[in-house]
């Protein structure tokens, strides 16, 4: 065993304020494996947006505490959250597929997409990426896939924050754009006030000509 790996025994892995923990990561990076990436999606569902995908390489030494699963935090935390992560972690990449990629090579292929390209995006190389959910992308590092990681493992955990907080900031902007359908209020998902406003509206450019209610009665204008 390597000092630094040695080092990893007497770290602070886990806080009561904290429900994903470090653990998985530790077993890793003492078997010889360095930098694990957490990696996670926000945005499969919605009518409207990208789907995007974050990738986390966490500090052993400076991991938040308060890391969970992003839908179980409020819009708040998820911003203080993100901020302590991007600030403190080794690295973080995202990445995101458009509403058109995604009508064209369909929702989960443009998901894993985004995935890749967050782990791409990335300044280290990982040489484990731990991805939430049952399917994991294509990666040339070992990838392991763990379903509920969101809230069990703290670098999915963490990725599942940014993700979130980097797609409502997106859907703001977009908002600014398209201010007709509300993005900012319910970043592309199909409220009631989101569906309205297509029926008023029809879609523009942002939705998803793939997703019903738009598929099979409105068409993308070609490019």
């Amino acid at each position: 065993m390597t000092p630094a790996a040695a080092d990893l025994r007497t770290a602070i892995w886990h806080s009561e304020a904290m429900t994903a923990d470090f653990s998985r990561e530790q077993a890793a990076m003492i078997a010889g494996r360095a930098r694990v990436a957490g990696v996670d999606e926000v945005g499969r569902g919605p009518l409207a947006g990208p789907v995007v995908a974050a990738a986390v390489i966490l500090d052993p030494l400076a991991i938040p505490d308060g890391l969970a699963d992003s839908k179980e935090l409020s819009a708040a935390r998820r911003e203080e959250l993100c901020v302590l992560i991007l600030a403190n972690s080794l690295a973080v990449g995202v990445g995101s597929a458009s509403a058109t990629e995604i009508d064209t090579i369909n929702i989960r292929q443009a998901t894993l997409l985004s995935m890749r390209r967050a782990v791409g995006a990335l300044s280290l190389s990982p040489d484990l990426v731990l991805v939430d959910g049952n399917d994991p992308p294509a990666l040339a590092c070992g990838c392991e896939a763990i379903i509920g990681g969101d809230g069990l493992i703290a670098s999915i955990a963490a990725a599942s924050i940014v993700a979130k907080v980097m797609r409502d900031r997106m859907m703001a902007r977009l908002s600014l754009s398209y201010p007709a359908y509300g993005f900012a209020g319910h970043a592309g998902y199909g409220t009631a006030a989101h569906r309205a406003a297509l029926k008023a509206h029809g879609p523009c450019p942002a939705h998803r000509y793939s997703f019903a209610p738009i598929k099979g009665v409105w068409s993308r204008a070609p490019v």
